[in-house]
């Protein structure tokens, strides 16, 4: 049994797939097959049930998968510290980031890392909170900024920043009167929302009541559509801070902003990573980046 060997069992699990996993790996699909039986045969177990669509672990396989990803990660941690023991900042980590900060956010923090950090590659995937946690356990991302609380006790969580939400309002619409509102002044209010999956949906339902049945005519799939369905008179939302100024001017005239009274909604963003992550120094030290200057808009976490 080989570290190899079980890169493959790791990689036919993540695909369930003998094509795609061979491509993954760089090998023909012949000789993953080949490799697999090998493997199952010196086991003497089977390891994947082949008569579904998607080739699925079989019930001791899936314990011999979750043995075989810790020595591929505890392997690759031991790559990671070999090649980076002289810099842990100089490596490529691939980061998600979820779609409502993404836009708002990175361009401060690529600025600042970069400015840092000049040998830390950042390569970026925008996804839903589900996604991200999702690829760090696979292990296709290495780190998450995405709004907490995360509960998984194989994720290390390093709060950020404190994001406090605005009201966003149509132009000369009642409460827009007002300098300041309080949450409970939009309970009654149609609240526009975005799509399932965004975390910032939920956020809205807990702040602006319980999750009562709310008859939605139309969901928007980003900020800057629910921010244009406001100025059309459909209704009011939550905007967070960073995305308060990001509107085109053209839009501006048609949405009033109000902030809330003390203490006012927001949301929490972190750094999430594996707990056994290689090299866990990098993803500490990025965090304390992104924390040591942070955007007026929002708080130390």
């Amino acid at each position: 049994m080989t570290l190899q060997e079980l890169k493959y069992l790791v990689a036919l699990a993540d695909h369930g797939h003998f094509g795609r996993a061979a491509e993954a790996c760089f090998i023909t699909q012949s000789t993953l097959s080949t490799q697999i039986k090998k493997l199952e045969d010196f086991l003497g177990v089977t390891l994947f049930d082949r008569s579904l669509k998607r080739v699925t672990p079989t019930p001791i396989g899936k314990e011999i998968l979750a043995a075989a990803r810790n020595i591929v990660e505890e392997a690759e941690r031991i790559r990671e510290l070999a090649k980076h023991a002289q810099d842990p900042m100089a490596r490529t980590l691939h980061l998600g980031v979820i779609p409502t900060l993404g836009p708002y956010y990175l361009p401060h923090a690529l600025t600042l890392v970069h400015r840092k950090h000049p040998g830390l590659r950042l390569l970026l995937r925008e996804e839903m909170t589900p996604q991200i946690l999702e690829h760090l356990v696979d292990g296709s991302l290495d780190a998450g900024l995405l709004a907490l609380p995360v509960n998984d006790d194989a994720l290390r969580v390093e709060p950020v920043f404190h994001e406090p939400f605005y009201a966003a309002l149509p132009a000369g619409h009642a409460l827009a009167a007002r300098d300041t509102l309080k949450v409970t002044d939009l309970l009654k209010e149609k609240l526009l929302l975005l799509d399932e999956g965004h975390c910032l949906r939920d956020q809205a339902l807990d702040v602006c009541g319980a999750r009562q049945d709310r008859r939605e005519e139309v969901r928007a799939t980003s900020l800057e559509t629910l921010r244009q369905m406001v100025g059309m008179g459909l209704g009011v939302t939550l905007l967070p801070a960073l995305a308060v100024d990001a509107a085109p001017r053209v839009s501006r005239k048609a949405v009033e902003i109000r902030p809330f009274r003390m203490p006012a909604p927001g949301r929490t963003i972190g750094l999430v990573w594996r707990r056994r992550a290689p090299f866990p120094e990098t993803f500490e030290r990025l965090a304390a980046t992104l924390k040591s200057s942070l955007p007026a808009e929002v708080e130390p976490a």
